[in-house]
């Protein structure tokens, strides 16, 4: 009798006090959880706000957007010109280093997931989930081509003689794919493994300014691309790890043993 009551007093504790469910710690899981949320969706309106804000317009409007003037024209002007006359060998380090740049994001990314698979379902989870982000966003930057149909700087203006060759009529400028596909690597591998931050933040913005020092893209394009790419890494990472670890598991595609969130 005393053994079932004392059994019975656990079992209220649990319930009331402890991992179950209305208790301190389900509360505070919740209340974790929702504040992500909360975050992520912040992190997603302010993105968009800031992209809307860095677009220079031509949203509804078929016709080809050329921009001539304003601070983004004189910025690529300044590069551009800057950069004239320099010798064959630099134009093509600036083009390899802008792609070797993205290879080297996604080589950190793969052997991120390889280490997760073996060792750490947490470190699995946000490797699949960057990858997921840097399509989505990819596929965003895409779509906005479409709708603000930007013409590329080497061919709007006049007077400039970009290092790489211009990119073909329809190839639209706004923003950046390379940038927006450096921004969602590095700010995915940024939250994955935080000590990263320091190498693969810096080389998301150096391969955005080497768009514009080749003469392809204006800075509000690279910026743009940045900020979307970021921006959808950083909430998909924030928001859908930790059921992303789980999802592993069930698919046994992760290690039982690790963390999880």
């Amino acid at each position: 009798m005393v053994e079932r009551a004392r059994s019975t007093e656990r079992s209220a504790e649990k319930a009331g006090t402890g991992t179950g469910a209305g208790g301190p710690t389900h509360r505070r899981r919740t209340g974790t959880r929702a504040g992500r949320l909360w975050a992520a969706l912040g992190l997603v309106v302010g993105g968009a706000g800031l992209v809307g804000w860095l677009a220079p317009g031509g949203l509804g409007d078929p016709a080809v957007l050329r921009v001539t003037d304003g601070a983004s024209a004189d910025g690529y002007r300044s590069i551009v010109g800057a950069m004239a006359g320099s010798p064959g060998w630099l134009h093509r380090l600036v083009e390899v280093t802008t792609d070797a740049a993205l290879l080297i994001l996604l080589a950190l990314v793969a052997g991120i997931g390889w280490l997760g698979r073996r060792r750490d379902p947490f470190l699995l989870a946000g490797a699949v989930l960057v990858l997921v982000a840097t399509g989505a966003a990819y596929a965003l930057s895409e779509a906005s081509k479409l709708v603000v149909d930007q013409e590329r700087p080497c061919r709007a203006l006049t007077g400039v003689q970009p290092m790489a060759a211009c990119p073909d009529v329809g190839d639209w400028s706004f923003p950046s794919n390379h940038a927006t596909i450096a921004g969602a690597l590095a700010m995915g591998l940024a939250l994955v493994v935080p000590r990263l931050a320091v190498f693969t933040l810096p080389l998301a913005g150096l391969t955005a300014l080497l768009r514009v020092v080749a003469g392809v893209h204006y800075p509000h394009d690279v910026l743009a691309g940045l900020v979307l790419g970021g921006v959808l890494a950083a909430a998909t990472v924030t928001v859908a790890r930790g059921p992303t670890v789980r999802l592993l598991r069930v698919l046994r595609l992760a290690p039982a043993s690790g963390r999880g969130r």
